[in-house]
């Protein structure tokens, strides 16, 4: 494994020296990669490091003793090569923000080998939260703390053999794109098992995760990253899951209500980092402004159906989530949701371009083109 390491960053510093700018991106047939970066897919940046929940997770919980796991068709059924462990019927949102940077595929950590790990490594774990306890139901699962650990043991690798200047010069380039928090509410505080609900109001929780979260993103910024992507929290009120448990199966708006906080935090967070740690670069994508706008402006973009997964049993197709082998809807691509807690391949290529090209009232204080460019 030391070998596949030191190739990497052989090749990446042999980027930085000013060798061009590495190979052309994408290894896959589908999605964005023509447009890549708006440079004729060249690389913008020499990797993507990438932390999260089910929502980017592509494979690493595939080996776990877990229940979150999605490497069974029809999960990604319109993927080139079938089921991989991503939570959806092909890409994810990092996969096309990858594509856009001029990236291939970031492979999983659990199972990156050789040149698949030219440019970069996804860490990201399903039911995973930023507290440790979360998503305790699952079993098997990668928190956050354990996906910076895990980093951190790759880095220790390339510094052995590589020395700590050149990776340093490596790593700030890098873009470092973390989703966290989803599982904090639904696999946690909206539990019965949980006792955080009684310990917490809803402004107290979102303290309590910032709080952490502060900490963990520090933890990776004094690992050498500087270029950052933070995903806030959708629309949760509005999943097929959270819709099954009323009647009537409209948004929860009690739910919606309960995350805002995490997210008017987490802008917070990110104005203190941005002026505290030198040469840092934060940014925020508003999931829920774009999940808001979706929702109410569905048809324009081509979706016909907002309120039910894809793929799943019970009512609005939430009640349990998409099971081996069975059937999917036909017209995925007029779904919002594939199943009872994760969007289509659709929704997840729309959201990734507005990730990447949005203006400030989408992903602030700058896009992920403008992060790249820096």
């Amino acid at each position: 494994m030391a070998v596949f390491w030191f190739s990497l960053w052989v090749a990446i510093v042999t980027v930085l020296v000013g060798l061009g700018l590495g190979q052309e991106g994408g290894d896959y047939d589908g999605g964005v990669g023509a447009e890549a970066g708006g440079l004729g897919g060249k690389e913008m940046v020499p990797a993507m490091f990438i932390f999260g929940d089910s929502l980017i997770d592509n494979g690493n919980n595939n080996n776990l003793p877990s229940f979150a796991k999605a490497n069974y068709y029809p999960y990604g059924i319109d993927f080139n090569g079938g089921p991989t462990g991503r939570f959806s019927n092909g890409l994810t949102m990092v996969d096309t923000i990858a594509q856009l940077l001029g990236l291939p595929l970031i492979p999983a950590y659990s199972e990156a080998s050789g040149d698949q790990v030219l440019h970069g490594v996804n860490y990201a774990s399903a039911a995973a939260g930023i507290l440790d306890i979360t998503g305790r139901n699952f079993v098997g699962r990668i928190p956050f703390a354990q996906q910076i650990r895990n980093f951190k043991s790759t880095l220790d690798q390339v510094t052995d053999n590589l020395g700590a200047d050149d990776v340093s010069k490596a790593i700030a380039r890098c873009i470092f794109f973390v989703g966290m928090g989803s599982n904090d509410y639904l696999n946690n505080y909206l539990m019965p098992n949980y006792a955080t609900r009684n310990q917490y109001n809803g402004p107290q929780f979102a303290t309590l995760l910032v709080q952490e979260y502060q900490q963990q993103l520090t933890s990776l910024y004094n690992l050498g990253a500087r270029k950052f992507v933070l995903a806030g929290l959708g629309r949760m009120g509005c999943i097929p899951s959270i819709l099954a448990q009323n009647t009537v199966g409209r948004c929860s708006e009690e739910v919606n209500q309960l995350v805002m906080p995490f997210n008017a935090n987490v802008k917070t967070m990110i104005n203190n980092l941005n002026t505290n740690l030198p040469g840092a670069k934060f940014t925020f994508i508003d999931v829920a402004h774009m999940f808001e706008d979706l929702l109410t402006n569905y048809r324009s973009y081509g979706f016909s159906v907002i309120d039910k997964g894809c793929c799943g049993i019970g009512r609005n197709r939430g009640q349990i989530t998409c099971l081996p082998f069975q059937t999917p809807c036909l017209n995925r691509d007029q779904y919002v949701f594939w199943d009872a807690f994760h969007p289509t391949e659709a929704v997840n290529v729309l959201f990734g371009r507005k990730a990447f090209y949005g203006d400030i009232s989408i992903v602030y204080p700058l896009n992920i083109l403008q992060l790249a460019n820096l």
